[in-house]
């Protein structure tokens, strides 16, 4: 498939760039929280020898001077989003794989734009002009990545045939892989795609498992991984701003009923439920948490969710006083629908067993076990009998 690859470098800066508009005269560094450490998102581009995921203490000690600001994922998300309908409008196949990474596949529209430059001037249209979007088109994601990247602003790139020559002297920053295996790759002397590509599969894969296979791969410009267009789902916003922060789970749980309850009237009478809510939470701080939660069975009422999403907030503390709040509700759906045995005690068993799912689900793992002969006749005791869970 011919996919065209569209770049908005530093987007997060861009993002906090196009609402503060006296941040443009300022270094920045955006940072994330990964567990008790604070690690680089993204900086201002004159801000040398910095990468992404790189702990912010070493990021200061290469720019002190950098001032610092905690990601707003929520709103990066949600101008991301923006960018994506406005090209689905251009082509239905569009993957936004990373914030500021988009991919399109290219695979009939050729019945629509008469060629490339047409194509490639209604996706720059899509998107707004502060993110200074590079367009690359290639046959496979990677190399379109790289053409993206190499592009000149305002044009774009296309690479086709061979195009071992381009990768040879490009740099292995430039993998899509973690930045610990980036790190490493250097420590081997392996700097170019060239010098990885040179190699035979046998060391790289000592050194890095499956992955080093992959790597290989990639620097020698092949790229299997398909195009994973959006799913188009029905999905439910909510979000409020309490009157003064708080730490206190009750007030936090209170906020989310209430965000529950509004979101309920708009689908409950459908007789649907919640397969899926993604909560979450901004700190004053712009301290940023978010949890995906998923539901065995749709829940179809506010006391159903709010149970479960009680349990779950509960051993997921928040990294401090909350500001705002949000959840987006994105899998609605219907309960399955089982047809009852006629013998009232198989119904009786049944029911029983599905309280103990519920349980199970609930308390996060098996809770009651049977004992079911598996080798009696065994001259170990051990072997005799097995506990196996009540529900299987």
């Amino acid at each position: 498939m011919k996919i065209l690859c569209v770049l908005l470098p530093h987007f997060p800066i861009n993002c906090e760039k196009l609402r503060h508009n006296d941040l443009t005269a300022r270094p920045l560094i955006i940072t994330v929280a990964a567990g008790s450490q604070k690690l680089v998102l993204d900086y201002s581009p004159e801000l040398k020898n910095l990468q992404r995921e790189m702990p912010l203490q070493q990021a200061l000690s290469l720019q002190a001077e950098a001032e610092i600001i905690h990601a707003d994922i929520q709103y990066y998300c949600s101008v991301f989003n923006g960018i994506l309908d406005s090209l689905e409008k251009r082509s239905p196949l569009v993957e936004g794989a990373d914030l500021g990474d988009i991919y399109i596949g290219l695979d009939g529209l050729q019945m629509i734009y008469e060629n490339d430059a047409a194509l490639v001037k209604a996706v720059r249209a899509a998107v707004p002009s502060v993110f200074d979007a590079r367009i690359g088109i290639a046959e496979d994601k990677f190399p379109a990545y790289l053409a993206a990247w190499h592009s000149s602003p305002g044009s774009y790139k296309t690479l086709t045939g061979d195009i071992a020559a381009f990768l040879n002297d490009l740099t292995c920053d430039l993998l899509p892989v973690s930045l610990k295996s980036k790190e490493k790759l250097h420590s081997f002397g392996l700097h170019k795609l060239g010098q990885i590509a040179a190699l035979t599969p046998g060391p790289l894969q000592a050194q890095f498992g499956p992955e080093g296979i992959r790597i290989r791969e990639l620097a020698n410009g092949h790229d299997d991984t398909p195009l994973y267009p959006r799913l188009t789902e029905e999905t439910i916003e909510e979000s409020t701003t309490l009157s003064s922060m708080t730490a206190s789970l009750d007030v936090i749980m209170v906020s989310i009923e209430a965000m529950l309850s509004r979101a309920f009237v708009r689908f409950e009478p459908k007789g649907m439920g919640i397969r899926s809510v993604h909560l979450w939470t901004r700190t004053w701080l712009r301290e940023h948490w978010e949890k995906n939660i998923q539901f065995k069975e749709p829940a179809l009422n506010t006391k159903t969710a709010i149970s479960r999403i009680r349990l779950i907030i509960e051993n997921s503390p928040q990294p401090g006083p909350i500001e705002q709040l949000g959840m987006k509700i994105t899998g609605l759906g219907r309960p399955n629908g089982r047809q009852k045995s006629l013998l009232t005690d198989v119904r009786a068993k049944d029911n029983l067993l599905d309280d103990v799912r519920q349980l199970e689900f609930r308390l996060g793992g098996t809770q009651l076990y049977k004992i079911k002969e598996i080798e009696p006749w065994s001259r170990i005791p051990e072997r005799r009998y097995a506990l196996i869970p009540l529900s299987q």
